[in-house]
């Protein structure tokens, strides 16, 4: 037996909270009968409906996928634009991205249909480290780059403290190469922080997540994460959201 919210989750239809939602919403029938409390636990016996649409229990897959340059990070587009999952085309699992990555970025993205776990790496309260390099214009100085170490005002708040390493520096064409880890992952942030500085990106790629490379991979390459690497993605950021606890 399961709770409800953990079986919607792990059936890739939504995250947990999101399905704790549903539930008070009433949109969740459990054998015919509705469900509006929190709590209920199912067997795999017991027929679960969301919004009217029965629950496939599909055995949970993770990906790990190397994106290219001009890819949505969607399963769908109505542009008609390629998608995350055009690059799993043997995968019967409705699989979806952990996070995003912008259409004009490049870099590791995460891909699974457990809406827990999911959840469990993008909450921002779990300090997940994500290491971007980016090519920008101009070559920062050093107070610019201690200011998104200090966290940098933009308009939806200031960022939380980020690390900052110049990797390469190209005085004639007055191009750097910087690296960036931070934790948050607000829409267009890093291009956005850099804008903040007067220091436009030119390109953007991610190239770690957690302890999680893109290294001996090629853009538009997938592999499967292996349950080692999966268990050690759930006990970082739980570790991470305890040290978050013990801080307040």
């Amino acid at each position: 037996m399961e709770r409800l919210q953990k079986v919607i989750a792990q059936a890739g239809m939504a995250s947990r909270r999101k399905a704790e939602q549903l539930i008070l919403e009433g949109k969740v029938k459990v054998n015919g009968k509705i469900i509006t409390e929190l709590g209920v636990k199912v067997s795999p016996n017991d027929k679960v409906e969301v919004n009217g649409i029965p629950i496939e229990k599909e055995q949970p897959v993770y990906f790990l996928f190397y994106k290219p340059y001009g890819v949505i990070s969607s399963v769908k587009d109505d542009k008609g634009r390629k998608v995350v999952t055009d690059f799993l085309p043997g995968v019967q699992e409705r699989v979806y991205p952990v996070g995003r990555l912008d259409y004009d970025t490049s870099g590791l993205l995460l891909l699974t249909n457990d809406g827990e776990f999911a959840n469990l790496l993008m909450h921002p309260r779990n300090e997940i480290d994500k290491v971007y390099v980016a090519k920008v214009k101009g070559i920062p100085p050093r107070e610019k780059l201690k200011a998104l170490e200090k966290g940098i005002m933009l308009e939806d708040g200031k960022t939380a403290p980020a690390k900052v390493k110049v990797l390469s520096i190209e005085k004639r064409k007055q191009t750097a190469v910087v690296e960036l880890t931070i934790h948050e992952g607000r829409n267009r942030q890093v291009r956005r922080m850099f804008d903040a500085i007067g220091h436009p990106v030119m390109k953007l790629k991610r190239e770690r997540f957690a302890f999680l490379t893109i290294e001996g991979m090629n853009a538009g390459d997938v592999r499967e994460l292996t349950p080692h690497e999966v268990k050690q993605l759930r006990v970082l950021a739980k570790q991470n959201a305890g040290k978050g606890k013990n801080k307040n």
